[in-house]
């Protein structure tokens, strides 16, 4: 245990020497228990975000909207179609397992878009700061056909208002210890939970018991019967909340105190 935690501390200062002119992540540290808090509350995706909050919007199969206190917007896995709403994200991330996580052809409007996968060899990487709000990845393989993408996925960070936002992206295999110690403390992630074209659900739950997030947001299900099927199998350590919300506001402050699962039902976005 020493040892990983040395190995955990080496990485950390590592990635602060090589990245001087970087905004440090304040999520890169061993994951640990959160504060007993209160909750959650509906909103509108467009409303202003409450201080020292985040708001988690789900708008289909792996994408989310995540809007920040100062206004900065950030999009998941994106397609290139969010809705009708006359709306365009600061910045969109994509992965590019399936056409349904990513577009050849961004929106040029969009300032920055970033792309999940690297060159076949050498993975993405990326540490953009836009206002309040912090991106960064680390990258994970994908499988093709009867091989493997080298680092053809990412799992996205986002840091605002003191919380860390992970989305696991189409992840096809458990993180090793480097990757957890480059992921860091996670206080709410969006995991995939079809249990197939992804992970399968038995890993899944052991990647989610050991990034030890106070809030998991299930994503990536076609159908209730793999969503309910990770709810009773996560119920045993886990509080479920299914209120038919679409987006959640969330602070260090309203963490729950108990790991908790919040479904989210997909809604595109709209103009009032």
């Amino acid at each position: 245990m020493r040892a990983f935690t040395v190995f955990l501390l080496s990485l950390f200062w590592a990635l602060q020497v090589s990245a001087q002119e970087r905004q440090p992540s304040h999520c890169i540290a061993i994951a640990d228990a959160m504060p007993e808090a209160r909750y959650i509350h509906r909103a509108a995706f467009d409303d202003p975000v409450a201080q020292d909050s985040i708001r988690v919007r789900y708008i289909n199969h792996a994408a989310f909207l995540l809007l920040t206190e100062g206004g900065v917007s950030a999009v998941t896995d994106f397609t290139g179609f969010i809705g009708t709403a006359p709306f365009l994200p600061d910045i969109v991330t994509m992965n590019h397992a399936h056409e349904s996580h990513w577009t050849p052809f961004p929106d040029p409007a969009i300032t920055h878009a970033l792309k999940g996968w690297g060159n076949g060899t050498e993975g993405a990487d990326h540490h953009l700061t836009v206002g309040d709000l912090l991106v960064r990845n680390v990258p994970t393989d994908i499988r093709r056909g009867t091989g493997v993408e080298i680092k053809g996925n990412s799992i996205f960070v986002f840091e605002a208002a003191g919380l860390c936002v992970g989305h696991l992206g189409h992840l096809h295999h458990e993180p090793d210890d480097a990757q957890y110690a480059a992921l860091g403390r996670l206080d709410v992630v969006m995991a995939a939970v079809d249990g197939g074209r992804t992970l399968d659900l038995p890993s899944m739950k052991r990647v989610l018991t050991r990034l030890k997030a106070s809030v998991v947001i299930p994503m990536h299900w076609f159908a209730t019967g793999t969503l309910n099927q990770f709810l009773d199998d996560m119920s045993d350590t886990y509080v479920i909340e299914n209120k038919g919300a679409h987006a959640l506001e969330i602070s260090i402050a309203s963490l729950p105190d108990r790991p908790t699962i919040v479904v989210l039902q997909p809604k595109y976005l709209t103009a009032p």
